[in-house]
């Protein structure tokens, strides 16, 4: 009996680490949000650089339509996630 437990606890030791999270974040939708906060963190600090006198006005321009299309399609995966799930929900079981 005792054999058997080793040999459970050998496998569930061998498979954790399969199920445990990748701390590098490899997954394409981990890339697309780390991508998306970098986004908004240009712009803002290209709009507080123009603020101060830093940015040229073409640079600020350009850097809120990048934060407002990376926005845009934030809000539109969201849309589509949260349409998904009440599609989800009204399926019959």
């Amino acid at each position: 009996m005792d054999i058997k437990a080793n040999i459970a606890a050998t496998g569930y030791a061998a498979t954790k680490p399969a199920t445990a999270p990748d701390p590098t974040g490899g997954s394409a939708f981990s890339d697309a949000a780390k991508s998306f906060a970098q986004t908004l963190n240009d712009g803002e600090q290209t709009a507080i650089a123009a603020m101060s006198g830093g940015a040229d006005p073409h640079a600020l321009v350009q850097a809120l339509a990048q934060t407002e299309l990376a926005v845009e399609t934030a809000v539109t995966v969201r849309d589509k996630v949260v349409e998904a799930y009440q599609e989800i929900l009204r399926m019959p079981v």
